[in-house]
């Protein structure tokens, strides 16, 4: 009678495991959940995304990215794929979305349950080996009650991790193209100081033939020497921030050895002819903003968190331990074997944690999970208002350097140049009304550049990964102050 009981009660424990919910295979394919961060980036900004898992994949990406760049000049989209390819920091990203995959798998999977084996009375000299056997096994009852309750707050991560994918290859697409914005505007940059060197060598030689004559004083030589020697240094400046930019935009897209060999173009596109309304912008961003949903994600996990900490407040560990001892004694040159069957439930008597402070702690994170939500929602609202009013405004100041300021300056420069193919004006002043439309010129520059930065962090504003950097961008270069040098 001992004996049919004993497969039942020993059993009982793995009846439990048994019982437990089947493993979904979103888990525990090859590339968890990167397909559907794959599908989003593209959805957003039209870009398609790779996540490499071996050699061969590496390799295969890099011959890509490498046909892409190398000796080749690289468009803004151009840049922002190679780095959506090529980013090891972004494949991390997409390594950590195959973490919470795998998180949520081992979540899914019942606990093994632990067996213990025992013998007591080793080598008694009248039964020989052992005087009694003893077999347990063990499960956790909660592991089994608490899986769905887990199952869920680990497939809200694995959701979590997927949307932050999202967010850093947003992020990342975005400071690109703002890196590409910045060193093709270097550059550029770069051509107007050159030409400004180069009539400022020519007012400078001019200066000094016209000292040696005695037609000039010194100061007005020190004078045009000293501006010589001003944009010289600015020159050399302006070539360094170039060459800076290029880095960081090569640091982007993660090139190193001879991939580094590209080009950018030597100015920035003409601005658009015009430009439309954003229409409900905000509700777009609120729609498609990628950080937002990871904050209600946030406060989704902590809500199904403190529902599990509210279940196991009073008992906090539930254990079943199922088993047999088999005893053997000896009397009358007779061995007699006897087994039982033991039964254990294990757990902790809530005498000083009783739980309380478990779901106090609860409630706060839950509170604060709610309160950063909110506060993402009236931050996404203003970062959206804010980029679509510096878009227009961005524009508008552009098209004005361009369309007011420097065709005034031309139109100075070319009267000038009549004025001194007359004699009625002298060397110098052509000098500084060629200087002076150069100037109006570079901050015509400077102000394209801020628009093609604001169309960025437009974009960045409605669907993720911006820095709200549109304006940001600091004074752009301007020429050194050169006045007549008076003679």
């Amino acid at each position: 009678m001992r004996i049919s009981k004993y497969p039942l009660i020993v059993g009982f424990p793995l009846l439990l495991g048994a019982c437990a919910t089947a493993v979904p295979g979103a888990y525990t394919e090859q590339k968890a959940g990167f397909s559907n961060v794959s599908s989003q980036t593209t959805a957003a900004i039209g870009k398609r995304t790779a996540f490499a898992e071996n050699q061969a994949e590496n390799d295969a990406l890099k011959k890509q990215v490498r046909g892409m760049v190398y000796r080749k000049t690289l468009s803004a989209e151009t840049a922002v794929q190679v780095a959506l390819l090529n980013n090891k920091g972004l494949q991390a990203a997409y390594a950590n979305v195959g973490l919470s995959a795998a998180e949520a798998w081992q979540q899914a999977t019942p606990q093994n349950p632990i067996v213990s084996i025992g013998l007591i009375g080793i080598g008694a000299p009248e039964l020989g080996v052992y005087r009694s056997i003893e077999g347990l096994i063990r499960t956790n009852i909660l592991d089994v009650t608490t899986r769905k309750q887990r199952m869920a707050i680990a497939e809200t991560a694995f959701q979590q991790a997927q949307l932050a994918a999202v967010n850093d290859t947003l992020s990342l697409a975005a400071e690109t193209r703002a890196a590409w914005i910045d060193a093709v505007s270097a550059f550029e940059t770069v051509s107007y100081f050159k030409q400004a060197k180069a009539t400022s060598d020519a007012g400078s030689e001019l200066a000094l033939r016209l000292g040696e004559t005695g037609a000039l004083n010194k100061a007005g030589q020190a004078r045009e020497q000293a501006f010589n020697a001003e944009l010289a240094g600015q020159l050399a400046q302006a070539r360094l921030n170039a060459a800076r930019s290029k880095d960081n935009l090569t640091r982007l897209m993660g090139l190193w050895g001879s991939d580094v060999e590209y080009f950018v173009p030597d100015a920035l596109p003409q601005l658009p002819g015009s430009i439309g309304r954003v229409t409900n912008i905000e509700a777009k961003a609120l729609a498609n903003r990628v950080d937002l949903r990871v904050a209600q994600l946030g406060l989704e996990a902590q809500a199904r968190a403190f529902g599990l900490t509210d279940k196991t407040r009073i008992i906090s560990d539930l254990e079943l331990v199922a088993g047999f001892e088999s005893e053997r004694e000896r009397e009358g040159g007779n061995t007699e074997t006897e087994t039982l069957p033991q039964l254990e439930l294990e757990f902790a008597i809530p005498i000083y944690d009783t739980g309380q402070a478990r779901m106090r702690k609860a409630e706060l994170m839950y509170l604060q999970s709610a309160n950063v939500l909110a506060e993402k929602a009236v931050n996404v609202r203003s970062e959206a208002r804010g980029a679509e009013t510096a878009y227009h405004a961005s524009y508008q100041i552009a098209r004005h350097y361009r369309d007011v300021l420097v065709p005034l300056r031309t139109t100075v420069e070319e009267e000038g140049l009549l004025s001194y193919n007359g004699m009625i004006t002298n060397t110098f002043e052509l000098l500084q009304d060629v200087r002076e439309k150069l100037s109006a010129s570079l901050e015509a520059a400077n102000a394209k550049r801020e628009f093609y930065l604001a169309q960025a962090d437009l974009t960045a504003a409605i669907y993720g990964g911006g820095a709200g950097s549109a304006g940001a961008g600091g004074e752009g270069a301007t020429l050194a102050a050169g006045g007549s040098p008076g003679h």
